[in-house]
């Protein structure tokens, strides 16, 4: 029997990181080691549709962000959607990374999400076809409930899931798209909401996001 080809695993960490802070940073390198991930990136959201726009300019995050995985030579910016005018979706940017990586041999794509994004997922651009481009990761946020695969999940979304569960990370190794694992990483909780507030009243940040990011602020 021929043996399954094995997909190398790359990270697409979405958010507007407005700003990064050690919350974003320490999800990305334990989903990094969970899934022994060759890569990662950040995509920093352009004008996304479902919320209010980023407080700091695409500039200016890219920016912070490049300053804060600088010695990390798994982490890396993708800028596209800062780039692209108009509103940005998730499902474009991940054709075009796709695409870009098809002539590179067996490569499967892990939208990192967290899960309250995850369960609004029905209200996304072509939000189906997200399965047909990459593997689906949800990692929890402070304040947020565990996704519960049977009983949380709006019915439009638990129909579409119910048999993409995987337990092993060695499941999304072995296909090149349409799976869903939950990792489970330390919550710490900080938000970019909460640090812009603190700067916004003259108090201290630090120890919140690295100290070369609240210096760039």
């Amino acid at each position: 029997m021929a043996e399954i080809a094995q997909y190398s695993l790359i990270g697409i960490y979405g958010g507007t990181f407005d700003p990064i802070h050690y919350g974003h940073l320490r999800i990305a390198e334990e989903v990094a080691d969970i899934l022994e991930l060759h890569q990662l990136f950040f995509l920093p959201a352009g004008h996304p549709r479902l919320r209010t726009p980023p407080f700091v300019t695409g500039k200016h995050r890219v920016a912070m962000l490049q300053e804060a995985i600088r010695d990390n030579p798994r982490f890396s910016v993708d800028d596209r959607e800062i780039k692209r005018p108009g509103e940005t979706y998730s499902v474009e940017s991940l054709r075009e990374i796709r695409q870009a990586y098809e002539a590179n041999g067996p490569v499967a794509l892990c939208f990192i999400t967290g899960a309250d994004a995850f369960i609004r997922l029905p209200y996304w651009y072509h939000w189906r076809e997200l399965f047909e481009l990459c593997h689906l990761v949800i990692v929890n946020r402070p304040g947020s409930a565990p996704v519960n695969p049977l009983s949380d999940l709006p019915d439009e979304l638990r129909d579409v899931c119910q048999d993409r569960w995987a337990r092993r990370t060695n499941e999304l190794k072995n296909s090149p798209a349409g799976l869903i694992f939950t990792a489970s990483t330390t919550l710490l909780d900080i938000s970019s909401t909460t640090i812009r507030n603190i700067i916004a009243s003259g108090k201290s940040a630090r120890y919140l996001l690295p100290e070369s990011i609240l210096n760039y602020i």
